[in-house]
């Protein structure tokens, strides 16, 4: 992976951040659940601190990341998936939700399996957590939206 091939991940990956924060505060503004309107504000704040961390990371420069230089890292795989935007319903806008968590985890995990140095390894697999944790509320979210218990 070359310098400015890890630039583009990591600006990816900051936008990618960028838009999940807008979508979790503009469906928190929506919905009417405090439960529901605290779990999006908190994944709000959460991405403004992956997006704060990767910030940092695209700040220090390249000089101290270590990739093998002939991996595929398959990040491009993940491109095609729609914007999230606040004006969907709301099942639709958790699915998508969920998939662009895993989006993001499956990149930061790519990252890490094609990291060289250990720190950095550490890095992007606590990221790869961070997100995990974020699809696996959303996905409680679905499953208790999309197939409601009946008596």
């Amino acid at each position: 992976m070359t310098p400015e091939d890890f630039k583009n991940i990591i600006s990816l990956a900051i936008d990618r951040e960028v838009e999940a924060y807008s979508f979790y505060r503009g469906v928190s503004d929506k919905v009417k659940d405090a439960n529901l309107k605290k779990l999006f504000n908190e994944l709000a704040g959460e991405e403004t601190k992956h997006r704060e961390f990767l910030q940092g990371v695209l700040a220090k420069g390249t000089s101290h990341m270590n990739f093998n230089p002939h991996a595929d890292y398959k990040v491009a795989d993940a491109l095609p998936t729609p914007k999230l935007t606040p004006e969907m319903k709301p099942l639709e806008g958790i699915v998508i939700a969920i998939k662009k968590e895993l989006e993001a985890m499956q990149m930061y995990t790519q990252l890490a399996n094609a990291s060289t140095d250990n720190d950095q390894k550490k890095m992007f697999k606590e990221l790869a957590l961070m997100e995990q944790g974020h699809k696996t509320r959303l996905e409680d979210i679905y499953t208790n939206m999309a197939f409601p218990e009946s008596w």
